[in-house]
């Protein structure tokens, strides 16, 4: 087993490329993450800076809310956006989050899409992690209507700010199907799809593409679950 000092040590060395404060109080769980997914490089890539107002789209328990309110600091704003499904899901270590006191500079926020309510031409950077492919997942309880999401994001978003995506790979030429069983996507969809919406993509990164994923199996199957293959896409708002 790592040493904990050790590990807080590596995550804090991290983060201070991307100008997070790692923290000693962020838990193992968080620190190991730190590591696996190339945050580090994942925060840099996609632009966050002090000042900023950036909304964590369907942030779940906060894992980058937390990281990128150290990095905009006190002049600037993250909101921790989840609707009921994602707020239901993640309920637990949310909460636990909160109650740790070590978020700064973030706003959690819970409603349904059409009621985001932030203010227009406020947000520098939206971020989606392993949620994109969400607005094409049907379930009882849970519908995302893509074309009213995207009209609130183009509405909170100034004009050239950066929408950013993390999202699990489908198989080629499967479009949004994927993504009711297996929450995939399919890459070419993915950016088709978001360009249409008023976006271009602009750059992307690779440091979470793993070709030894089954591209068939479910994220949450064990053989993949943490490590499957991952696109990284910046998309600027036209």
């Amino acid at each position: 087993m790592i040493d904990p000092t050790i590990r807080w040590f590596a995550a804090a060395l991290l983060m201070a490329a991307a100008g997070a404060n790692a923290g000693p109080e962020r838990t193992a769980d968080d620190l190991a993450r730190d590591a696996r997914d190339h945050t580090s490089e994942v925060v840099s890539f996609i632009g966050v800076k002090p000042g900023m107002v950036v909304v964590d789209m369907f942030a779940g328990s906060g894992y980058y809310s937390e990281l990128m309110g150290n990095i905009v600091g006190p002049t600037g704003k993250v909101y921790l956006y989840n609707n009921g499904g994602y707020a239901g899901f993640a309920a637990k270590p949310l909460a636990a989050r909160v109650e740790s006191g070590r978020m700064q500079n973030v706003v959690v926020l819970t409603k349904e899409v059409p009621d985001i309510d932030i203010p227009p031409d406020s947000v520098d950077l939206v971020f989606m992690s392993m949620s994109y492919h969400d607005l094409y997942f049907e379930d009882e309880g849970f519908s995302v209507d893509p074309k009213v999401f995207f009209a609130e994001l183009n509405a909170m978003l100034k004009k050239g700010g950066t929408l950013a995506i993390i999202d699990h790979v489908a198989a080629p030429n499967t479009g949004s199907s994927a993504a009711q069983d297996l929450h995939r996507i399919d890459v070419a969809f993915a950016q088709k799809d978001i360009e249409s919406r008023g976006f271009k993509l602009v750059g992307s990164l690779d440091v979470l593409r793993n070709t030894t994923d089954d591209h068939t199996k479910l994220v949450f199957d064990d053989a993949v679950r943490g490590k499957t293959d991952r696109f990284i896409h910046k998309y600027v708002k036209q």
